[in-house]
């Protein structure tokens, strides 16, 4: 407290005034809605290419041959 008596009022002044302006700055947000949040999260997403379609997958293929196959020889057997 000594130490702020001594020194320049004005100085002192512009320190406290820094000081609670870097304070500010720490809790401050980049985005000053949820949907511009959302926007450039989606917008990083797609640059780092998660969003990017992968081949058609042949599961479903191989389900309806399996299932046609099952068929077919449950009607072989049953004849």
């Amino acid at each position: 407290m000594e130490s702020i008596r001594r020194q320049n009022p004005q100085a002192a002044l512009m320190s406290l005034e820094a000081a609670a302006a870097s304070a500010r700055s720490g809790f401050a947000c980049l985005f000053s809605t949820a949907d511009e949040y959302e926007s450039a999260l989606i917008t990083e997403r797609r640059a780092q290419g998660r969003y990017t379609q992968s081949r058609r997958s042949t599961w479903p293929l191989a389900l309806f041959v399996g299932c046609v196959l099952i068929v077919a020889g449950t009607v072989l057997l049953l004849v």
